[in-house]
């Protein structure tokens, strides 16, 4: 089921992906028709433009602080802070800073 990642060991969910410059990165561990475990790095200035999922997502930020703008409304979320982005509901990402997610999408 997990890919991608060590297993049987601990270890940093936000040392499992780098910063690139200019780039979100993004790093599958999970992708099947129930589920979707993603982690990513965003540069400062980059961004996910508006989209809608087929399933509800929840984002925790591991580093940085990420802009996420859902349904119009814009939430800034720092280290540890969690937030879920109903299915349907058109949301964007953007890195206000550098920072790094993971997201989990449950169809």
């Amino acid at each position: 089921m997990f890919k991608n990642i060590a297993k049987d060991e601990k270890l940093l969910l936000k040392e499992q992906v780098a910063y690139q410059t200019g780039q979100v990165v993004s790093k599958t561990l999970v992708q099947n028709d129930k589920l979707s475990v993603t982690i990513f790095s965003f540069d400062k200035g980059e961004e996910i433009s508006t989209h809608a999922s087929g399933g509800d997502a929840m984002v925790t930020v591991l580093e940085g602080v990420g802009k996420f703008t859902v349904g119009g409304k814009v939430h800034l979320l720092k280290e540890g802070e969690t937030l879920i982005m109903p299915k349907d509901i058109p949301h964007a990402v953007f890195g206000a800073e550098k920072f790094k997610m993971l997201l989990l999408v449950s169809f």
